[in-house]
């Protein structure tokens, strides 16, 4: 395939990189405000007193509200535009961060929480948006590794600096002071944001009601490649999100024995490896598409596989040396979930891709909280067997990796049909 820029595709270059460096700090501020729980877990739970499954409410709030907004969501990118949604996300995230840093009780924290989710919400399908129409599609592959990469660094300032100020001025000032972040990017977004380069805007998407809505979600599922994205989505994603975003901290300390130090640089031994990971896989991915699946289901295997070693061990506790490479391991989980996006953004049209990727993205967070409820659940009953709390991961893998397996010869059909259509267009174009 030949890598020149398709006739409409959009220039790159500096100025996008700019445009788009702006959208992607809104995302990874939501990052850091939706991952600032999972190192402060502890510290919630003695705050507002509450036990295992309370605790796992907090999150399971958040991914609710995140994973039930992702249709709605990219919709509004279809129609307003990547500005106005980052621009309202900027403002909902950072009041629900200041909620937080101030609720007297469990549930105004819920309700803080919520808000929370819900501007995170808004954040990253309006960066992939931005992404599409600012790069030549060639590079699609490659811009949305980078936006998940920058997002982890988000959950990098959550690990290492958030959890240091939380134990170092306090609750309160800590997540208040974490919320000036947002402030500043709502600036940025307001003052610098485009939703596209000059002569490459889309045709207005007419209002056209509740009909509409219900044909543009009814087209981008019935695409096999969306459907195909959500699953794989969902499949690889929950692992390291469930491990960072709540119960990594208690497991490493509780379970494992380690010190909140040491559970601390296994955090962020995660996020590091999801960033390097990243990088390859985005790299692979833009130069062979054929990689996509093989790189999922790889990861897949290799995420059961350490899970496995590491709960079936003898001992009391696993040896340092296997939660490493389990750590290492779950820092491919967000990389290979960003390949679910690369099946879906090829089966929809432009006008589309929002509401496609709003499905896709939806998987991991519906899974993350499955998982989440479980295991706080399992805890509760089993006296804090984390063991068998953790084993509820390989019940949802296999779900995941059964939908994959039925969809793909659909969607890899369709996605050959697509490409000698365009191909047949293209030599059809009078010069």
């Amino acid at each position: 395939m030949s890598s020149a820029a398709l006739p409409e595709d959009p220039p790159g270059g500096r100025r996008a990189l700019a445009v788009w460096g702006i959208g992607v700090s809104v995302y990874f501020v939501a990052v850091i405000f939706r991952t600032s729980l999972g190192v402060a877990g502890l510290d919630a739970a003695d705050r507002f007193h509450v036990n295992a499954s309370a605790l796992s409410t907090f999150s399971i709030l958040q991914l609710l509200v995140y994973a039930g907004m992702q249709i709605p969501v990219g919709l509004l990118v279809d129609r307003l535009g990547t500005k106005k949604v980052l621009t309202l996300g900027a403002v909902l995230f950072t009041a629900g961060q200041l909620g937080f840093a101030f609720s007297p009780s469990y549930g105004t924290a819920l309700a803080s929480r919520a808000l929370l989710g819900c501007g995170d919400a808004l954040t990253f399908i309006s960066v992939l948006r931005l992404g599409s129409r600012w790069f030549p599609a060639r590079r699609g592959p490659l811009v949305a590794q980078f936006a998940g990469l920058i997002g982890m660094a988000g959950n990098l300032v959550s690990t290492l600096v958030l959890a240091r100020l939380l134990h170092g001025v306090g609750w309160t000032a800590a997540f208040a002071g974490s919320a000036a972040a947002g402030a500043v990017v709502f600036v940025l977004v307001v003052l610098f944001l485009k939703d596209h380069p000059e002569g490459h805007a889309t045709a207005p998407v007419p209002h056209q009601g509740t009909a509409y809505v219900r044909r543009q979600i009814a087209a981008a599922w019935r695409e096999p490649g969306t459907r195909l994205g959500l699953w794989v989505h969902f499949t690889t994603q929950f692992p390291a999100m469930v491990f960072l975003l709540l119960w990594g901290l208690p497991f490493l300390v509780e379970a494992q024995g380690l010190t909140r130090a040491t559970a601390g640089e296994l955090l962020t031994l995660v996020v590091l490896s999801n960033m390097v990971v990243g990088l390859v896989y985005g790299q692979i991915v833009a130069r062979h598409h054929g990689a996509r699946l093989p790189l999922a289901l790889g990861t897949v295997g290799a995420t059961a596989l350490l899970w496995a070693a590491t709960l079936a061990h003898p001992g009391a506790h696993a040896p340092m040396w296997l939660l490493i490479v389990l750590c290492t391991v779950l820092g491919a989980c967000g990389p290979a979930s960003m390949i679910g996006f690369d099946f879906a953004r090829p089966a929809n049209p432009p006008e589309r891709q929002g509401t496609a990727s709003g499905i896709t993205n939806m998987g991991g967070f519906v899974a993350s909280m499955t998982t989440l409820f479980a295991i706080g659940v399992l805890l509760d009953a089993t006296g804090d067997d984390y063991r068998v709390a953790f084993s509820v991961v390989f019940v949802l893998q296999a779900a995941g990796v059964t939908q994959i397996l039925r969809l793909r010869r659909q969607a890899a059909h369709r996605e050959r049909e697509r490409l000698v259509a365009s191909r047949v267009e293209t030599v059809h174009v009078p010069a």
